[in-house]
């Protein structure tokens, strides 16, 4: 699982950063989180194809963070896609999106569903899944969480062995099948692998107050990306335009527990982002602020 920041700019491009964008490598495929503009322009500068864009979630309709979907789709489209295209967004996402790709001529050929989600709602997929919370901004906004289903505990070799087990038997010991020894002996998955290990989450919390849903959303997450558009000497314009500080974003990364905290979302009126680092770091010590093009491997525990 692999995060790449695409656009971590508030509101409109700047000579530092791209309007919000995030590419989350699940393996098989790739989930975009927001498309800002000119989001198809720094997937050529990232090591992630835009072709393998499975599924696009968008967390509201500022925008800065989908006003990159035409160009995107019609990239897409020249460079010969067939393969399916889901939208996800909140409520009138269906609206804005058919908007937006069918005011020109349009060089798609592949399938495009939107899909309309609510506040407290799951999607599962084949190997993760993408759960939704209301995020409290100044349009309806939802924030989302990632999460990858359990994966198998770590096969134990040596202890296979001891059992009698050989060759291509122990793949399928991993795949957890049981197999039958050449002495006849049946050898169970359960017998040669260890507990089940969590799947690893991402929440990335759009443009939000510090909020209790996202708090809960993002419980003891491996990595929390939450919009810092302000430092605290404008905390009353963040309250008013339903924004964050570096300083709430963090207080919202401490209360979650969460294992990581990506600050994004940046205003203009900060080029150098050191005193938003500084900021975070008075709730939560290790909080990093985001720049574009960061890449980010999220471990398993």
């Amino acid at each position: 699982m692999q995060i790449t920041f695409l656009g971590t700019a508030g509101s409109y491009p700047t000579r530092e950063r791209n309007p919000s964008a995030i590419a989350l490598d699940m393996e098989k495929d790739v989930l975009l989180l927001d498309c800002g503009e000119g989001t198809q322009r720094q997937f050529y500068q990232s090591p992630v194809s835009f072709m393998r864009v499975r599924r696009i979630f968008i967390t509201h309709f500022h925008g800065d963070h989908y006003l990159g979907l035409p160009g995107l789709v019609q990239t897409m489209g020249l460079n010969q896609r067939t393969e399916p295209l889901d939208i996800y967004g909140p409520k009138e996402t269906t609206r804005f999106v058919e908007a937006i790709l069918n005011s020109g001529y349009s060089y798609t050929h592949f399938p495009i569903q939107t899909h309309e989600i609510a506040p407290g709602e799951r999607v599962a997929f084949d190997a993760y899944s993408v759960t939704a919370a209301e995020a409290r901004h100044s349009v309806p906004a939802l924030a989302y969480r990632i999460d990858e289903k359990e994966r198998r505990g770590r096969f134990k070799a040596d202890e296979a062995r001891a059992l009698g087990v050989h060759g291509s038997d122990f793949a399928l010991l991993e795949e957890g099948k049981p197999v039958t020894t050449r002495t006849g002996k049946l050898v169970l998955p359960e017998q040669v692998l260890g507990p089940p290990r969590p799947g690893r989450s991402v929440v990335y919390s759009g443009d939000t107050r510090p909020a209790p849903e996202i708090i809960r959303l993002a419980e003891e997450a491996d990595v929390l990306i939450h919009e810092a558009t302000f430092l605290e000497e404008l905390k009353s314009l963040a309250d008013a335009w339903g924004h964050s500080t570096a300083l709430g974003a963090a207080t919202v990364a401490q209360k979650a527990g969460v294992r990581a905290l990506y600050l994004t979302h940046f205003s203009a009126r900060y080029p150098e982002l050191t005193g938003s680092e500084a900021e975070a770091h008075q709730a939560y010590p290790s909080a990093i602020a985001a720049h574009d093009l960061l890449e980010l491997q999220v471990h398993q525990r």
